[in-house]
């Protein structure tokens, strides 16, 4: 997004991403706190399974980006934290990930630090 666009937001409900063959692409960012993650994570593995298919030429969606922006007290609360850094490396720039923790007092391990924001 810059400056002035437009978004839509949603809160609550039932969450899906079904994107049709000859659909625009879209750029999602997902926003996730705590347990709420569970939704937007089988989005994410959805979209996954899509640019999978896509590399494989087998596929004629036109995938744009997703940007999770997923917070919780501490690392050890973000649920499928491993599984997400996968997706972001088995698909750079396609799938993306900010982590935020409030309340970490420890030492945050070296593979989540350039993804980590927060105390």
């Amino acid at each position: 997004c810059t400056l002035d666009s437009e978004v839509a937001l949603r809160v609550g409900g039932d969450f899906f991403f079904d994107p049709q063959p000859g659909d625009s692409p879209v750029n999602l960012v997902l926003v996730a706190g705590g347990v709420g993650i569970n939704p937007l994570f089988s989005i994410l593995l959805h979209i996954a399974d899509l640019h999978g298919y896509q590399e494989g030429k087998g596929n004629r969606h036109k995938l744009g980006t997703a940007k999770l922006y997923y917070s919780a007290k501490n690392t050890s609360e973000l649920l499928f934290k491993e599984n997400i850094l996968g997706l972001m490396k088995a698909f750079p720039g396609k799938i993306t990930c900010c982590f935020h923790v409030t309340q970490q007092r420890s030492q945050i391990c070296k593979e989540l630090q350039p993804h980590v924001t927060g105390k």
